[in-house]
């Protein structure tokens, strides 16, 4: 006897159908999954024994083969539980309903419960686009899968609950977007830039950063307030698109990082890896890969803290996804993509000590040891940061009797209406910040003022720019000039984003 229906499976950030194969046929008693199961898949064939009898079904004591189609895309995790039983079910006569129009998928526990998989919103997705009318997932993915539209998806806890309802005797209702309201998101609103004394520079070059989407090295003493300023950015970024949120949500899906009864994250993602991380860490691994902290932040920060004390493999493994916008990973199963549009903070000290520098406390550093210190971050990884800001130490009076500084609602409102002329200007285009604007499109929409192409010219010989420095400050002026309304870059743009490229002058060239 033969059954067919179908699932969805995920590779990388790609869902696709998978048509779950199963054939019962007299010879010696056996349980075989093929397709390129992994070993997790193999594994259900116990799980899938154990809830058949628990659930009060009989296991068909025959030679079972289970083909999960297509063959020649690895099936990676338990998600297949659930829809090998129920071709089980229906290939032993024990399951008689017309089941063409659905699709499966849940994990089973050894008493017939179905349990959450990673990766469910990708899967609904694409369960859409093929035209599956019912799509059956756990109750524990059911507030992820409610955003998808145009498909009635049905939660379920149990196999038992799940035959009821194919038989009739018990009635499930489609998941509804208002059944899983938005739950608060890792308590960011609670940081706010108006907690930050004095800092008025850096405060700029955050504003200008968000505006445009741009990476930044805060560069300074211990106890400046980088890390503070950092962990505030995200309280200025603009609000995320239904589209960004669906594909961060996504991501996190994949990677199981995901909150239990959250539909959506609509808050930009806020990464800060400590400095033991391993590059594969940051850029994604595995035999699957699966997303690393990069592509975890995407749409949102991405903070290194220490930026020296990473390893020299971590740190350059993050130059090809800050050029492109995406990470590729090679394995032996394949090559995957993730995206990783982030904004990239990184803080850092001048010295081991930390006070090279200072105004008052003397560095104890040796000039070696500074150099030494300064060299672990590459030239092409600084010229990937297109602000460099120096954090000073804050003075006593910016601490005692000073007037509460600019919230962070009155800054979001600046970069939301910069952000506003960005979309409106590059409304036909891929393009969604000035820091994603390529070459050709520099010269289109980054004209410059005679006088402050002047400057530019000037400050290109003396200061010995590359290729790249340059097409940094041109994004960085176009959004110095968007905040101010949005006309054509002036003098004024072209000397403000040229301030935030003089600290590897400072530090990096400073013969140390």
């Amino acid at each position: 006897m033969f059954a067919c229906l179908q699932s969805v499976g995920v590779f990388g950030m790609d869902a696709f159908i998978v048509r779950v194969e199963a054939d019962i046929s007299s010879g010696l008693p056996g349980f075989d999954v093929v397709g390129l199961p992994d070993a997790a898949v193999k594994e259900s064939r116990e799980r899938v024994r154990s809830a058949l009898k628990n659930c009060g079904f009989d296991y068909p004591v025959s030679r079972i083969t289970v083909n999960l189609a297509p063959a020649d895309i690895r099936k990676v995790g338990p998600v297949y539980d659930l829809p090998v039983l129920m071709a089980i079910l229906q290939a032993s006569d024990q399951l008689k309903v017309n089941l063409e129009d659905c699709a499966f998928i849940g994990e089973l526990s050894l008493q017939g419960e179905v349990r959450p998989v990673n990766g469910l919103l990708s899967m609904a997705i694409e369960a859409q686009n093929a035209g599956i009318r019912r799509f059956f997932v756990p109750a524990g993915n059911g507030a992820e899968a409610s955003v998808v539209k145009g498909i009635n998806i049905y939660p379920i806890s149990s196999v038992s609950q799940l035959i009821r309802h194919l038989t009739g005797g018990e009635t499930l209702s489609p998941v509804r977007p208002e059944d899983y309201p938005a739950i608060p998101e890792s308590g960011q609103e609670l940081l706010d830039f108006a907690d930050v004394g004095g800092q008025y520079i850096p405060k700029r070059a955050l504003e200008v950063a968000a505006a445009g989407g741009h990476n930044v090295l805060l560069i300074g003493p211990p106890g400046s307030g980088k890390s503070m300023l950092a962990k505030r950015l995200p309280s200025i970024l603009p609000e995320m698109t239904f589209a960004e949120s669906i594909e961060t949500t996504k991501i996190h899906s994949i990677a199981g990082t995901l909150k239990s009864g959250m539909p959506l994250i609509t808050t930009r993602p806020f990464r800060s890896p400590h400095h033991t991380v391993s590059a594969p860490g940051l850029s994604g691994g595995g035999s699957v890969p699966t997303p690393g902290e990069i592509s975890l932040a995407h749409n949102g920060v991405l903070f290194l803290d220490e930026l020296p004390e990473f390893s020299r493999a971590a740190m350059e493994v993050l130059r090809q996804p800050l050029e492109d916008g995406m990470v590729s990973i090679s394995r032996v199963a394949g090559t995957l993509s993730y995206p990783s549009a982030v904004m990239l903070v990184a803080a850092m000290n001048p010295c081991p000590c930390g006070y090279f520098g200072h105004p008052t406390r003397k560095c104890t550093c040796s000039p070696r040891a500074v150099h030494k210190y300064l060299g672990r971050v590459s030239g092409p990884l600084l010229d990937r940061l297109d602000i460099h800001v120096e954090v000073p130490p804050v003075q006593f009076s910016e601490l005692s009797g000073a007037p509460k500084a600019e919230c962070s609602a009155e800054i979001r409102r600046r970069v939301n209406a910069a952000r506003e002329i960005q979309r409106e200007r590059y409304r036909e285009l891929p393009v969604t910040c000035n820091a994603r604007l390529t070459t050709p499109l520099l010269k289109q929409f980054c004209k410059l003022s005679a006088d402050a192409e002047s400057i530019l010219k000037n400050a290109f010989d003396r200061m010995g720019l590359s290729a790249r420095a340059y097409d940094r400050i041109l994004k960085v002026a176009r959004t110095i000039a968007d905040l101010e309304g949005g006309g054509r870059i002036g003098a004024g743009h072209i000397a403000e984003a040229l301030q935030y490229r003089s600290l590897d002058r400072k530090y990096w060239d400073s013969g140390v």
